[in-house]
């Protein structure tokens, strides 16, 4: 990991440019962005909901739950960002990522009262997922928010 520690900084609105080392938390928004903590810099998002992170703020410093599993970048990087200290996690291999993806929608589908989506991977475990999840901050917010990400 290139960076350790982030620095936090609540903020009303996430700026246009994500300061590297930097983990903006918008309560308004309801999510945190920050860059990579690998260094590649890419912006990596983690919306604050019942069935995605938790944000723990102690008064001095920040802590996110669960891990941040960055797979749909090149990187794959992994990490707890706990009371503001980066720590690496292990990679995980596509059958790993792919088996959370399918936990996740099944939790998201769960909580919102909705079918869980059929995947076509009840007997697929190894082959990988393809989603249509949109790439921006605000697309995937929008995404979100019209209920489609189950």
């Amino acid at each position: 990991m290139r960076y350790s520690r982030l620095e936090h900084r609540f903020v009303q609105h996430i700026p246009d440019t994500i300061s590297p080392g930097v983990l903006f938390i918008s309560m308004e928004y309801g999510t945190a962005v920050h860059s990579c903590c690998c260094g590649c810099g890419e912006e990596v998002v983690t919306p604050f909901t019942p069935t995605d992170w938790k944000m723990t703020f102690d008064g001095e410093t920040v802590s996110l739950h669960p891990s941040v599993g960055n797979w749909s970048l090149a990187c794959r990087s992994h990490y707890v960002i706990r009371q503001g200290r980066v720590i690496e996690a292990g990679q995980w291999t596509d059958v790993q990522v792919i088996a959370e993806h399918r936990r996740d929608r099944a939790a998201k589908a769960r909580y919102y009262g909705i079918a869980a989506p059929d995947d076509g991977l009840a007997n697929h475990a190894d082959q990988p997922q393809v989603d249509n999840i949109p790439s921006g901050f605000w697309q995937r917010l929008w995404y979100w928010v019209k209920g489609r990400l189950v």
